[in-house]
């Protein structure tokens, strides 16, 4: 089996670097996956750029981290709960910034442990988790004497939709009913570096950036993946191949390559149809899927083929039609989504070696 990610090393880490230094008060998030290079190696090179924030998704990823290298501090992204023994036990976490988004759990959190450090979440139009106006005066009674609740305000976050009619304006406003509650710095997710830019000109206290696809995915240049081909076989018209028994509608070939579903090959997020032409796609892949015709992301001979039947879980299998342009032992190019995707492999090249 292997399923590689090369990876164009130096041309990566100049970007990263580059990034860095575009982007004043930079975190970088790494969760879940590690955007397909794993949270250990984020943590590593996260380390190497010398900055002093690393954000990551839930509490079991703050030791992920560690494990990796990381000494710094930790913003645990997920909102705090009373039903989460880690959250409640990294309150005590001198490097640990926990995000609380409900104004009973910051009091509660501030009887628990009243010299944790917490950032208060805002609630934005994702209306995910986060604070209200009607929130902030409890907030600012709260926090407002530190002598009082004890509590280290580390700040204001703001978790901005992806797709927002002007995130900018959103920001602006919410910054602003934030700050003049309580003058502490705002992190923010998914604003334009523009639009970041604009807003911390017009704050008066400190912003902070948290970026995680456009940092760690954003050069796609510098990588590609690849699967093997594991092995092959001859096939008729009308023959039935795989598990599932289906007929192949041509002469031609079963190419059995590594990845499946263990590797996220081919998994999908529900499509967002968020205009005419990705309705459209996802219409047209489900009568693709309806009619047993499915396309791979494996690429053999210049053109991405179909599936036999859906993935296994460590290969899948797919048809090439006619003559065998591939060869047991060939690497050919798979399409893989980084952020659900478990490579066997990360092999490090360098272009200009």
């Amino acid at each position: 089996m292997s399923l590689v990610l090369h990876l164009d090393t130096p041309a990566w880490r100049a970007h990263l670097a580059a990034t860095c230094a575009d982007v004043p008060g930079l975190v970088p998030v790494a969760k879940g996956n590690g955007y397909g290079f794993g949270l250990d190696r984020l943590a590593a090179e996260a380390d190497l750029l010398e900055l002093d924030t690393l954000a990551v998704g839930t509490t079991p990823e703050v030791a992920e981290v560690r494990n990796g290298g990381w000494s710094g501090d930790i913003v645990v992204l997920t909102p705090w709960s009373r039903h989460d023994p880690l959250a409640v036990d990294y309150l005590a976490d001198e490097q640990v910034i926990t995000t609380v988004s409900r104004l009973d759990d910051l009091k509660l959190v501030a009887e628990r442990a009243p010299r944790a450090r917490v950032i208060v979440e805002l609630l934005t139009s994702m209306r995910r988790h986060g604070m209200g106006p009607g929130d902030l005066p409890g907030v600012r009674s709260l926090l407002s004497s530190p002598q009082d609740s004890g509590l280290r305000f580390e700040g204001w976050t703001i978790h901005l939709p992806m797709k927002a009619a002007n995130a900018l304006a959103e920001a602006r406003e919410l910054s602003s009913a934030a700050a003049s509650t309580i003058e502490a710095p705002v992190w923010l997710s998914h604003l334009t570096l523009d639009d970041y830019r604009t807003l911390t000109r017009e704050l008066n206290v400190a912003t902070r950036l948290r970026m995680g696809t456009a940092l760690w995915l954003g050069a796609p240049n510098t990588r590609r993946t690849t699967a093997r081909v594991l092995d092959m076989h001859p096939v008729k018209r009308g023959e039935r191949v795989g598990y599932w028994q289906h007929r192949v509608s041509q002469d031609g070939w079963v190419v059995v390559v590594s990845g499946g579903t263990a590797h996220g090959v081919a998994l999908t997020a529900p499509s967002p149809g968020a205009n005419l032409r990705q309705r459209a796609v996802t219409l047209a892949t489900g009568a693709m899927d309806a009619a047993g015709r499915a396309l791979s992301p494996y690429t053999i001979d210049g053109r991405k083929r179909g599936f036999i039947e859906p993935p296994h879980m460590q290969s899948s299998l797919v048809f090439l039609p006619g003559a065998a342009t591939v060869a047991i032992g060939d690497d050919v190019p798979v399409e893989l989504r980084l952020t659900t995707a478990r490579v066997d492999e990360i092999r490090e090249v360098d272009a200009e070696a």
